[in-house]
């Protein structure tokens, strides 16, 4: 089996000497496994990098058998952030959640689309609120619609907080996640509590039901909004 596509890199483990096992995400063949030969060498190394977008040729010659890549660099994502604790942390965590939560072999050409506009605008100013719609957008792709529209009683004001019922859960969420109209700018309270919000439906949905670990740039990245 052979194909090419572009992809953006979700993990990376050293496996022999000279070698990594890495997992992609493509918008033609969703999360893929395989081989990279001298991806410890410093040229491959060095754009072998979390969240890169790379152009991938694959080769396999056994479906059930791991493949291999051949990598090339399309577009640094995190070395450009690699100073920037925040960013760098919802890069990580993205692709932490990607490389846990989707399948092997397909295709998501909504969340690949959801998460390439989220990198588009991780500039923006209000990025981390661009970031929160993606976490919710994400929960959705991934089967679960928590509906969010159901709550609103016209009378929740921006910076409120309402207490909701989803299933056997009750969470605190702030009013503009229910309304999808978020201001220019939070206050780093809110931003937490959106931040609880979303990973407290993630965890209860997906995590911990399966009994998977949960990404710490995830945690992290709730720490730096106090």
């Amino acid at each position: 089996m052979n194909w090419e596509d572009e992809c953006y890199l979700l993990s990376k483990n050293k496996f022999r000497e000279n070698a990594n096992i890495i997992n992609i995400f493509s918008p033609k063949k969703g999360k893929v496994s395989g081989i990279v030969y001298g991806g410890n060498a410093r040229k491959i190394r060095n754009f072998l990098q979390i969240s890169n977008k790379l152009f991938v040729v694959y080769n396999s010659k056994n479906e059930n058998k791991i493949g291999y890549f051949k990598p090339e660099l399309i577009k640094p994502i995190s070395p450009l952030y690699f100073d920037d604790k925040e960013r760098i942390s919802a890069l990580m965590s993205i692709c932490s959640m990607l490389n846990i939560l989707l399948p092997e072999s397909q295709p998501n050409k909504n969340i690949y689309r959801s998460y390439e506009n989220f990198l588009n605008s991780i500039d923006l100013n209000n990025w981390i609120i661009l970031y929160i719609f993606f976490e919710l957008n994400l929960i959705k792709d991934l089967g679960f619609d928590p509906d969010l529209s159901k709550f609103n009683d016209n009378n929740i004001g921006i910076d409120s907080i309402k207490k909701i019922k989803i299933d056997t859960f009750t969470y605190e969420i702030p009013g503009y996640l229910i309304t999808r109209t978020p201001p220019e700018k939070l206050s780093s309270q809110l931003i937490k509590k959106s931040l609880y919000f979303t990973r407290n439906i993630i965890q209860n949905r997906f995590f911990l039901p399966n009994n998977l670990p949960f990404p710490k740039f995830r945690l992290l990245l709730e720490n730096y909004f106090n």
